[in-house]
């Protein structure tokens, strides 16, 4: 894990979102608390930095308020803000993931209100 990548990440959200949170976890990791509102809500997320990060991208949790019954989450209720094969280590970063998720908060609103999700996607 690249400790000195993530914390610079860290600082660069902080310049662009109200409220971004660094935290170790217990086994040595990096979680970041983020809250983003949208038209409708604030949504409290958790960002999780795997141990090979940046090879690999971070998982993305809604940890509050709790999500209905949508597409485009893994089963373990991670949201899929990029197919994992997309992720580009050499482009995409902390920032990059709290936009993307911001935009599937955008259309899992439009989706509890229409039930279509919009915009195209990848099966997984």
């Amino acid at each position: 894990m690249n400790l000195a990548r993530i914390q610079d990440e860290i600082a660069t959200a902080r310049q662009h979102f109200d409220f971004v949170e660094g935290h170790s976890t217990t086994s040595g990791g990096v979680m970041v608390l983020i809250a983003l509102q949208t038209i409708k809500r604030v949504y409290t997320l958790s960002v999780s930095f795997p141990e090979s990060y940046p090879n690999v991208m971070p998982k993305v949790h809604v940890r509050r308020p709790m999500l209905q019954s949508s597409p485009h989450r893994f089963s373990n209720d991670r949201i899929c803000f990029l197919h994992p094969t997309m992720w580009n280590p050499g482009r995409h970063n902390l920032l990059f993931v709290i936009q993307r998720t911001a935009k599937w908060l955008a259309k899992y609103e439009v989706y509890q209100e229409t039930g279509n999700w919009p915009g195209a996607g990848i099966a997984h």
